[in-house]
């Protein structure tokens, strides 16, 4: 039995100024985050006119894909759905649905592992399916792609780049960023038999495997925008923090990596091209942002290949020794207790 088509799952992002508050609270309904924290989040959207790329970005990414899935003689139409702004991912199963389609390929836009990274994109999927009842698809996740080497290649190519802007003066550190996340949430990730941290472990491979192909010998990896209370602790150092400990160890500039991020979020132009090239400024440092993956056009190859591995069995190309995680079916885990989210107040 073949595939009907390609959901594209994202985040979603606001797309104009009324749309930042209705959908910040989509994205913290039930954390109890207070309003003073969404406020100031808002500012950060409001900065770039109430507009996140994500949105554009992922249509930019789809229709490259469209056009390699031609190339390639695949025919598979793509569909957009996002978990927290339109279009949302119950509107578009439910369209598909109606349309006829029966077994649909999942695109997570998330290389990795983890509760947020991995799991999250599970339960959208399974309260899609929900929402549309028990005519609903049969939804297969594509894998986890953090070591492919589309993926690695691609990078390292950003890092390569963004130290030639700089004149590639030694001593310039190559620094590697990801989103952080409760300390509890990297011990809870990935199979319990695995020991947990799949996580912050999957990240230090990636930038492992990117410094090589880059020839990158000394680099660091960090993390960047955290979001909760300053009692939880969250994976450390923070990007800004470290930037201000290299400028102390006479370090003269750095190029940052987010590796953890497919493509420009608002968190990567926001926390990265204004807060930490802010902070190098200050100290007198030279500062590039190397570029993301996600319009790098090996990206949309990278996709494909993933879709292959499926619809024409194509052997899965991986460059580390992690498992290859994540490919699960109708929103199940991937393992019992893998990634669990963390107990919230109340729950």
């Amino acid at each position: 039995m073949g595939y009907d088509a390609l959901l594209w799952l994202s985040f979603g992002g606001p797309e104009g100024p009324d749309d930042v508050m209705p959908f910040l609270e989509n994205v913290t309904r039930g954390r109890g985050v207070p309003r003073e924290r969404l406020l100031e989040v808002a500012e950060h959207y409001q900065h770039f006119g109430g507009v996140s790329p994500i949105n554009k970005l992922n249509r930019d990414a789809i229709a490259a894909v469209e056009k390699q899935l031609a190339a390639a003689g695949v025919e598979l139409p793509v569909h957009f759905g996002n978990r927290n702004w339109y279009p949302m991912v119950e509107d578009t199963l439910n369209e598909l649905t109606a349309a006829g389609a029966r077994r649909i390929l999942v695109f997570p836009t998330s290389a990795y592992g983890g509760y947020s990274a991995c799991r999250q994109y599970d339960e959208d999927i399974e309260r899609a399916r929900a929402a549309v009842g028990e005519n609903a698809p049969e939804m297969v996740k594509l894998r986890q792609f953090f070591d492919h080497p589309l993926f690695v290649s691609a990078i390292a190519d950003g890092v390569r780049a963004a130290h030639a802007s700089l004149g590639n003066v030694p001593g310039i550190r190559t620094v590697f960023t990801a989103h952080s996340v409760p300390d509890s949430a990297d011990k809870a990730s990935g199979p319990p038999a695995e020991g947990g941290r799949r996580y912050s472990r999957q990240i230090a491979e990636a930038a492992r495997l990117v410094a090589a192909e880059a020839g990158v010998e000394t680099y660091d990896v960090v993390w960047q925008s955290r979001s909760g209370p300053p009692q939880v602790p969250w994976l450390e150092p923070d990007i800004v923090d470290h930037i201000d400990a290299l400028h102390a160890s006479g370090v003269p500039g750095v190029v940052v990596s987010p590796l953890g991020f497919v493509s420009d979020h608002l968190e990567v132009i926001w926390d990265l091209d204004n807060e930490a090239a802010e902070r190098a400024a200050e100290h007198g440092m030279a500062f590039a942002r190397a570029a993301t993956a996600g319009s790098d056009p090996r990206f949309a190859e990278l996709v494909v290949e993933l879709i292959r591995e499926h619809t024409h069995d194509v052997a899965p190309r991986k460059l580390s020794p992690f498992p290859a995680g994540g490919c699960t079916v109708n929103g199940a885990p991937c393992a019992i207790g893998c990634c669990e989210p963390a107990k919230r107040p109340g729950r």
